[in-house]
């Protein structure tokens, strides 16, 4: 027996996506703000608290997870996942796959940080 929602998810699928879309777009500004700020703070506080910018970057990042798992959620409902099936699928890929980016986001910031961005070289890597 198949299961076929009356009613698929299509509208919890769009405002998953739009919600992880702005808060990638927050995200990024926050980003280019701190990384412009960098040069310009030299000060002995700024230097013994270098994670100070996570704080700012941590809301929309959780929007971008949140938006994330409901847009995945609601995907594998629509492709025909039992609700709770559908949640318990996306929640722990959409986390997990958060929680790596976080961590990488996190070492390649502290890498900039404490070496500049002229020794970040991305053609090296293609």
């Amino acid at each position: 027996m198949y299961y076929y929602p009356l009613q698929p998810p299509y509208f919890l699928l769009l405002v998953g996506f739009l919600t992880a879309f702005t808060s990638g777009l927050a995200l990024s500004g926050t980003l280019k703000v701190i990384v412009q700020q960098w040069p310009q703070d030299k000060s002995p506080q700024e230097k013994t608290n270098t994670r100070s910018f996570y704080k700012q970057l941590l809301v929309p990042f959780i929007g971008i997870t949140g938006g994330s798992c409901l847009f995945l959620s609601s995907g594998f409902e629509i492709f025909g996942f039992p609700p709770g099936m559908a949640l318990s699928i996306g929640l722990p890929m959409s986390l997990l796959t958060c929680f790596f980016i976080w961590r990488q986001l996190g070492g390649l910031l502290d890498y900039v940080k404490s070496e500049g961005m002229q020794s970040l070289d991305l053609d090296s890597w293609s």
